[in-house]
């Protein structure tokens, strides 16, 4: 009888262990399905899947003929090979289908691929580059110094080619289109960056907005009083921004400096667009972005 039970006894626990092992292998072929598929959405859909924002933009001294109109703004392009560039070319597509009366490139239009800047690719794209009604401007960001962000032949090279396709680059200057004043700083990574040339100049009683690649340049002294909005790009969002932790990459040093809008002290205000391209096909919970601003008087 003892040794009845004994085996009933093993039985048993082989029949538990077996459905149990189907169970945990289930469970494991779930699990390895969901990351697979985690994955695949990471590196084949988010990438290319442009979130169109559209926000106010508030701005003192605004011009009445101005009210109304609309500025977009596309930042980190990063043409290079890793990946296909046709997706930009689309979406500058689209955009221009918008008809925005301002658009402004708030650098990074290239990635080097094997210590060298594929020039040729940045025409072929930036030739499909919305245009604004009423003015069309870009600044540098540090990826378009080449190696180290400081070949400054690259720079200048990369500048001179967007020039001649209709983009008015600022490097340390301003320029004013229709009562609407654009203020474009250098990187602050890259060899050129003098803010001062142009903030020491600038007036306070005109409508204006900066330009600026690296939003940590926000918690630079160098704005002589300057109140109103400041675009930047350069963090891509973090790329990657697991739920309830913080982004994984962000080359900043104001960790603060994610994207989206962020109201800083002597009343100015940034915002970060979180990229249009990106270094490597890879996000997650963090879209690439084109930002339409509607201009409107600032209530002061």
């Amino acid at each position: 009888m003892k040794q009845l039970c004994t085996r009933y006894l093993y039985t048993d626990l082989l029949i538990y262990f077996m459905m149990n092992r189907r169970k945990f292998m289930r469970y494991c072929l779930a699990l390895g399905a969901g990351g697979l598929g985690l994955g695949l959405y990471s590196w084949q859909v988010e990438p290319y899947w442009v979130d169109w924002v559209k926000l106010p933009m508030p701005v003192r001294h605004l011009p009445a003929a101005l009210v109304g109109k609309t500025l977009m703004q596309i930042s980190d392009i990063h043409i290079g090979k890793r990946f296909n560039y046709d997706y930009i070319i689309k979406t500058f597509k689209e955009a221009q289908a918008l008809q925005p009366d301002f658009v402004v490139f708030t650098g990074d239009y290239v990635s080097t691929y094997k210590d060298k800047v594929l020039f040729h690719s940045l025409e072929e794209v930036m030739q499909h580059a919305p245009k604004g009604r009423l003015g069309t401007l870009g600044i540098m960001g540090n990826h378009d110094y080449g190696k180290k962000f400081a070949e400054k032949e690259v720079g200048n090279e990369v500048a001179a080619l967007l020039q001649q396709l209709g983009i008015h680059m600022l490097r340390n200057e301003q320029q004013e289109y229709a009562g609407l004043n654009f203020i474009g700083f250098d990187d602050y990574w890259g060899p050129y960056f003098d803010p001062g040339k142009v903030m020491n100049a600038y007036n306070p009683e005109q409508a204006g907005i900066v330009l600026c690649h690296n939003p940590d340049v926000c918690d630079l002294d160098v704005w002589n009083g300057y109140k109103g909005w400041i675009l930047a790009g350069h963090t891509h969002g973090g790329q990657a921004k697991p739920p309830f932790l913080d982004p994984l990459i962000l080359p900043v040093k104001n960790k603060r400096y994610t994207s989206g809008k962020i109201e800083l002290e002597e009343e100015r205000t940034l915002y970060i667009n979180r990229a249009l391209g990106h270094l490597w096909p890879l996000r997650f919970n963090v879209r690439p972005e084109v930002t339409l601003f509607s201009l409107e008087p600032a209530i002061v």
